[in-house]
């Protein structure tokens, strides 16, 4: 089976094949020019792609001096840890926006070493918060679901008290708490699971269950862990909108179906034409976590999109034919399904809605 990867310059490509919003509806441009951070990561990744097809040569992406195979052009070496660093940069560019999407989101590293999760998750974000006060330019940050512990039924409204089981939600929250002290002007959002492919094919949720199954290795993923998965490039044009805009405060950013990790998986396995006995599934409470896991912490974002105007996400996956309907939907791919890398990425990274129709959505599989 090929890998046929999804590069950065397809991606771009892709992008530019794409509708900006739905019919009848106008995207602000945002102040320019502006940095983008935590490109490396999904969200990060997917956003930067957008942003830069769409203003070309005045979108720079925040990277480490390690990231020197990082593909995307306009890259900016800085150490968002220190302050100086941000000022002296972001002084030199005249950045009248930034775009934060840094952080370390790997669970098991932040519990075990919550100094840098601090580090990474807490005062990076509050010294983009200090700076983007001090110049009055615009500042959206992006949280995450995983600052409410899960409950039953699930559906968090952005207006109830965060409750994280782990460090990594303890220190998003921190995050949080720096942006509304220091830049209250600012926005965050909290997303749930960026469905999209990553810089390095690991980082994400599909890249890493695929890789798992690619290698031929067993994948288990919990019944009970709840989120609501949003389409990366639908995302891109969420952050352009609130770039343009004035909201100030936090407003939940997660899709409209909720989807368990286990049923990613189902989904993964099924388009991406893997050994469909490659997936496990079990309860969280079957298992002694380090971190422990969240349930189902999925988000109410209703009020995200009566500020847009308009319904932001398409429920993930996007067609019906690739939603499961119980535990065992996987096992029961016809044999004459045809998965491949290429479609998988095309049905789980790529939202229907943004192209014109169908089969511009259907051909040129990257």
């Amino acid at each position: 089976m090929s890998r046929n990867i999804a590069t950065y310059d397809l991606i771009a490509r892709e992008s530019l094949s794409q509708l900006d919003a739905p019919p009848g509806v106008t995207l602000p441009d945002p102040p320019l020019p502006m940095l983008v951070t935590g490109v490396t990561g999904v969200a990060g990744y997917g956003a930067l792609a957008y942003l830069q097809t769409r203003f070309p040569g005045q979108v720079y992406a925040a990277v480490q001096e390690t990231d020197v195979d990082f593909p995307a052009p306009n890259l900016i070496s800085v150490e968002l840890r220190d302050y100086s660093a941000i000022e002296q940069v972001c002084d030199e560019y005249k950045f009248q926006s930034i775009l934060d999407c840094a952080g370390n989101c790997a669970l098991k590293a932040c519990q075990l070493s919550p100094k840098i999760a601090w580090d990474l998750n807490v005062e990076v974000v509050r010294n983009l918060a200090r700076y983007s006060r001090s110049r009055g330019i615009r500042l959206v940050h992006l949280s995450v679901d995983m600052v409410f512990r899960g409950k039953d039924g699930g559906g968090y409204r952005d207006d109830e008290p965060t409750c994280p089981v782990n460090v990594y939600g303890e220190t998003m929250v921190a995050g949080e708490e720096g942006i509304a002290e220091l830049d209250p002007y600012a926005a965050t959002l909290r997303i749930s699971m960026p469905m999209g492919v990553s810089f390095n094919w690991h980082a994400g949720a599909i890249d890493w269950i695929a890789a798992r199954f690619r290698a031929n290795r067993p994948a288990t993923l919990f019944y009970d862990e709840v989120r609501t998965p949003t389409y990366v490039d639908e995302m891109g044009r969420v952050f352009r909108a609130f770039l343009g805009n004035e909201f100030s405060g936090i407003l939940n950013c997660g899709g409209p179906r909720q989807v368990s990790l286990y049923q990613m998986a189902q989904v993964v396995n099924w388009t991406g034409g893997f050994d469909p006995e490659l997936l496990m599934g079990m309860y969280a409470e079957e298992y002694c976590p380090v971190p422990p896991r969240v349930r189902n912490c999925s988000m109410d974002s209703s009020r995200l999109a009566k500020i847009l105007g308009f319904v932001p996400f398409t429920p993930w996956p996007g067609q019906q034919e690739f939603v499961p309907t119980d535990r065992e939907w996987h096992l029961r791919r016809p044999a004459d399904f045809k998965g491949s890398t290429p479609l998988m990425n095309r049905v789980l990274s790529c939202s229907p809605r943004l192209y014109a129709d169908e089969a511009d959505y259907l051909t040129n599989l990257f």
